[in-house]
C-alpha cells in the first residue's frame, strides 16, 4: 500500500482513523459517529470477516478445516459500502448485512478469521478500500488489527475497551435481549481466540490512544476521537 493510503500526505484532510478493540467496546457506533461527524468514509472490517464466514458456511465448508477454508478463499466476492449513515456488505451481489449477524456466523467467525489466507485476501481488499477512501478525503476504519497491521502508519490510532459486563450488556441489547451472562462468556472466549491467534492478534497498536468507553456515553466517546483527529489536522 502506498503512503497515500495511510497518511495525510499533501492533503491534510485525507487521513485514516484506525479504531481497534474487542467486541462490544463500542467500535462500530463510535466509528460511524466519527465518520459522519467529520464527513469521512467508513469501513467495518469485522463485517468482511463475517461475510467470508457466511460464504464458507453456505458453501458447506468445514470452518474448522483451515486447509479447506484456504482452498476456497478466493471464490467469494465481497463488497463493502463506505457510507457511515448506511454501510452495506454484499457477497456475490447478495445483501448479507443481517445474515452475517446470525448465531451461525457469530459462532464460526473466529476459526475462519484465524486462517492466514483469509487474512491476506481481506487485507488487500481493505487496503484497496482505504486507498479509495483517502482519495475522497479520508476514512474511519474499525477492526481488531487496523492500527497494528492494516494501516500501521495511520495518523490517528485508537484502541477502545470496556468492562466485560458493559460490553455484554451492549451486545445483548444489539441482539434483542440475549442472555447477558452467556453473551459475556461468549465475548471473553472470542477475546481469548483473537488475542492468541498467530496471525494478526488483537493488540493495542504502538502509538494508539487507549479509551475505556465504560463510563462514557457514545457522544462523549465520539467527541474524544474527533478531538484526536482535529489535533492531528491542526496546523503547526
Amino acid at each position: 500500500m502506498s503512503d497515500r493510503a495511510s497518511r495525510p500526505a499533501a492533503d491534510p484532510h485525507a487521513l485514516v482513523v484506525a479504531i481497534d478493540g474487542p467486541s462490544g467496546s463500542g467500535k462500530s457506533s463510535t466509528s460511524r459517529g466519527v465518520a459522519a461527524r467529520l464527513g469521512l468514509r467508513y469501513l467495518d472490517t469485522g463485517a468482511m470477516y463475517r461475510a467470508m464466514t457466511w460464504w464458507m458456511l453456505r458453501a458447506g465448508i468445514d470452518v474448522h478445516d483451515a486447509g479447506a477454508v484456504a482452498h476456497r478463499v478466493d471464490e467469494a466476492r465481497i463488497e463493502s459500502g463506505t457510507d457511515p449513515l448506511g454501510p452495506t456488505i454484499t457477497v456475490d451481489g447478495v445483501d448479507v448485512a443481517e445474515a452475517i449477524r446470525g448465531e451461525d456466523v457469530t459462532g464460526s467467525v473466529s476459526p475462519v478469521s484465524a486462517v492466514p489466507e483469509v487474512r491476506a485476501r481481506l487485507l488487500q481488499l481493505q487496503r484497496d478500500i482505504i486507498a479509495d477512501g483517502v482519495r475522497h478525503g479520508g476514512i474511519v476504519v474499525e477492526g481488531r488489527d487496523i492500527g497494528s497491521v492494516v494501516v500501521p502508519d495511520a495518523p490517528v490510532k485508537v484502541y477502545l475497551t470496556a468492562d466485560a459486563n458493559a460490553r455484554a450488556l451492549r451486545r445483548a441489547a444489539e441482539e434483542g435481549g440475549s442472555d447477558v451472562t452467556a453473551t459475556e462468556a461468549s465475548l471473553l472466549a472470542r477475546d481469548k481466540i483473537d488475542s492468541g491467534r498467530a496471525v494478526s492478534p488483537l493488540v493495542m497498536a504502538e502509538g494508539a490512544v487507549h479509551i475505556d468507553t465504560t463510563p462514557y456515553s457514545l457522544v462523549e466517546v465520539v467527541d474524544q476521537v474527533v478531538a484526536l483527529v482535529e489535533a492531528v489536522e491542526a496546523p503547526a
